[in-house]
């Protein structure tokens, strides 16, 4: 059975902190908690709103963690100078809308003329770069050929399905499946990730594509904390990946 990697994004830890304009809870010390449970990674988003992460806590959770970092950003000359300073482990380029909730579909690589230079400069600063892309074969080519260390796979489309139409999930979930195998039979150096909207539900079917190295999860775990603590909902999820399930 493959077994993928457990990131674990952090946002929203920040998100409740300052709900009230206070300093706690303390992202850095959610980072600490999930790698402790363990997590094989901490995600954060560092959004050009500043919405929920802060410049300060990417920097203090970079110093305090000893797993891997993975600073996911917009493709902007700001966030280009902050990860060069910063130096996570990985940076994930992704598509950002000031109103949009939460991230909504994944970014056109294919038609932004930006990211060839702007990865280049990332790499050249000791940076793994990760794409943040729909399940869709042209996005992946062009991932390819922008000689990225990884994708990860917008799997949006799949959880929201998941929750009142299985049928369109099972389609959906093909999509991933196809995407993942073609990645991996074209690139087999690629390394294919995969996040968003994952819960302990309906995260079996994605864990268990072969080809699949991480997944990155926020909100739900974040969520199931309310209830079984960080801790406990960190090691829930793990468990979650072997579960039985179908569409």
């Amino acid at each position: 059975m493959n077994t993928p990697r457990l990131g674990v994004n952090i946002d929203h830890i920040a998100t409740l902190r300052n709900a009230r304009g206070v300093d706690y809870p303390c992202p850095v010390k959610g980072a600490l908690i999930c790698e402790k449970a363990g997590a094989d990674g901490i995600t954060l988003h560092l959004r050009e709103d500043r919405r929920h992460i802060k410049d300060g806590d990417v920097y203090a959770i970079k110093q305090a963690i000893s797993i891997p970092m993975n600073l996911e950003m917009a493709v902007t000359d700001e966030m280009l100078s902050i990860a060069q300073n910063v130096r996570p482990d990985w940076v994930c380029l992704v598509p950002e809308k000031r109103e949009e909730v939460t991230t909504e579909g994944g970014l056109d690589v294919v038609n932004n003329a930006k990211l060839p230079n702007f990865i280049k400069d990332l790499q050249n600063a000791g940076i793994k770069v990760s794409l943040f892309i729909d399940p869709d074969i042209a996005q992946i080519t062009k991932a390819i050929e922008l000689s990225a260390d990884a994708i990860e796979i917008h799997t949006g489309a799949f959880a929201t399905a998941w929750l009142d139409d299985k049928h369109l999930a099972s389609v959906e979930l093909d999509r991933i499946k196809i995407a993942t195998t073609f990645a991996k039979d074209n690139a087999p150096h690629l390394i294919v990730n995969a996040g968003h909207g994952l819960t302990t539900d309906n995260v079996a079917l994605i864990a268990q594509i072969e080809g699949i190295h991480e997944l990155n999860i926020g909100h739900s775990i974040i969520a199931d904390s309310v209830f079984l603590g960080l801790d406990g909902a960190v090691r829930a999820m793990r468990e979650a990946f072997f579960k039985v399930s179908k569409c």
